[in-house]
């Protein structure tokens, strides 16, 4: 079994890329988010080509750096959780890994002790 078939039909997008920024990997949900920019086409090309001014800093930044990036947006409507974090491949940083969740509105928001 390829170690991503699990997350083919993952209801979140998930997208990978390598250290330089090249996309590896992206499931049916994230094909489907990029869809405007090309969808599984991307596969092979560098993410950071897709992202302007702020975004490509924290991009490179986070690539150079290994350091991830979480927080929510909303977008017509719909809140989605972002976490962008390194993967690691035998120990070494190997590129970043992005999940995009939707987050339905009547989530709750749990605090424990």
């Amino acid at each position: 079994m390829n170690p991503m078939d699990w997350s083919k039909e993952f209801p979140g997008a998930i997208t990978v890329c390598d250290t330089a920024g090249i996309i590896l990997e992206m499931n049916d949900a994230s094909a489907e988010v990029n869809a405007k920019d090309g969808g599984r086409a991307l596969i092979g090309k560098n993410l950071l080509d897709c992202h302007p001014g702020p975004s490509l800093s924290k991009l490179k930044s986070m690539l150079e750096n290994h350091l991830s990036n979480i927080y929510t947006e909303e977008e017509n409507g719909q809140t989605k959780l972002i976490y962008q974090a390194p993967w690691y491949q035998h120990g070494q940083p190997a590129g970043l890994v992005e999940f995009i969740l939707p987050l339905p509105a009547d989530s709750p928001h749990i605090v424990k002790d």
